[in-house]
């Protein structure tokens, strides 16, 4: 086996590892600053200069087609880049991307969605959770009824990722409650002024998801994304697009944390000697250390199967789970090498605490991903010692 990467590829790591420390690291006091008062730690018009910087050098679309514009990068190069963008906590991610069911969309829906939410016109967001149907999302309620030549949508979701910005949804209704999830589903393409409203959700963290709202909102035939029933494989398609870039992005906040516990270790002292020398922060920093490189390879191999036109599901949860709970574990023992400072807001060891806790709940909860990991071994659909093949 080799690991090592290709030029190209190094170069385009280290173009963006560069582009994070130049661009990205000098706005974290302000974004602090911003964020302890209460507003978001990056204007969407300073979000969107960074995009336009990142695309002068090529950098649009990592992962969209190159026919659509886009680089089309590999899963694990951008699990790479997913990495390096983990190393700030400034809330940054490239430009030039749309939802992966959007392509899916016919041509005139291309035209009016997917091209506009590409090129940064239109923002969309993915709307299936609901109060009553997290995990489980074959409970979901919301309705939508024929009425002559539309649908009447009806139904809540919560905990939507971008709801509060978007200006259309990609919201998945029960047309049919007779035939459940498989073939009852369907998913519609709703613009924000067609009805539906949004609702801010205050969270622990700086994540400021939405609540929708849809109160007889009608919608043409022409607003199906796909087929009608077949929504539900649209919706774990999504799900499960790039589970494994959730803990990529870990990987890069846990390099950035344990380099801070090492620097404080050997700087702070307490009884005439640097708290390095103390066996307990020593086993804490081996500890992170060898979590975080488990974690970098579970998370690359996911990737490579991806790559590889493999079954990458059980690859995928296993990198999911493992990252929610060991980069919990890291921040918080970065946070206890730090002592009192580390409690503060004065450094951003408890904004990444805070942050990393919904690595744990977001895009399948642990307690779902051991569900799959162990039904996967159990029916036998994965082999023990089959990762190799």
């Amino acid at each position: 086996m080799d690991f090592t990467l290709s030029v190209e590829e190094r170069e385009v790591r280290d173009w963006v590892r560069t582009f994070v420390q130049r661009e990205l690291v000098p706005r974290e006091p302000e974004v602090l600053r911003r964020e302890r008062d209460g507003k978001p730690g990056i204007t969407g018009d300073e979000l969107d200069e960074l995009r336009l910087k990142a695309k002068e050098s090529g950098f649009w679309g990592v992962q969209t087609p190159e026919e659509y514009g886009g680089m089309g990068l590999s899963a694990v190069m951008t699990a790479l880049l997913e990495a390096e963008l983990g190393k700030t906590f400034v809330p940054f991610s490239f430009g030039g991307s749309a939802d992966n069911i959007l392509f899916h969309a016919n041509e005139e829906q291309k035209q009016r969605y997917l091209l506009p939410t590409i090129s940064g016109e239109r923002k969309s967001c993915f709307a299936i959770t609901e109060p009553g149907a997290g995990s489980d999302a074959k409970a979901i309620r919301t309705s939508a009824k024929k009425d002559g030549a539309d649908w009447v949508i009806n139904g809540e979701k919560t905990f939507i990722t971008g709801g509060n910005e978007a200006d259309f949804t990609m919201v998945f209704a029960v047309t049919d409650p007779e035939k459940g999830a498989n073939g009852g589903v369907t998913c519609f393409l709703v613009d924000r002024d067609m009805g539906w409203r949004s609702e801010y959700i205050d969270t622990m963290g700086e994540w400021g998801p939405a609540s929708l709202i849809f109160e007889d909102v009608r919608v043409p035939e022409s607003q199906i994304l796909g087929e009608v029933g077949q929504g539900f494989a649209l919706a774990m398609q999504w799900i499960g697009r790039g589970r494994y870039l959730l803990p990529a992005r870990a990987i890069g906040s846990c390099e950035r944390l344990l380099t801070m516990a090492i620097e404080h270790a050997n700087t702070r002292e307490t009884f005439g000697a640097p708290i390095a020398e103390r066996q307990a922060i020593q086993w804490m920093i081996a500890d992170s250390g060898v979590e975080l490189e488990a974690l970098r390879w579970l998370v690359l191999h996911a990737a490579w199967q991806v790559d590889q036109g493999l079954d990458s599901r059980h690859a995928q949860s296993m990198a999911k789970l493992y990252g929610g709970v060991k980069a919990n574990e890291i921040v918080d023992r970065v946070l206890q090498i730090h002592g009192g400072m580390g409690y503060t807001r004065e450094l951003p060891v408890e904004r990444w605490y805070r942050e990393l806790r919904l690595l744990r709940i977001y895009e399948g909860t642990d307690e779902i991903q051991r569900r799959t990991i162990a039904r996967n071994l159990l029916k036998g659909h994965v082999k023990v010692g089959g990762v190799l093949g």
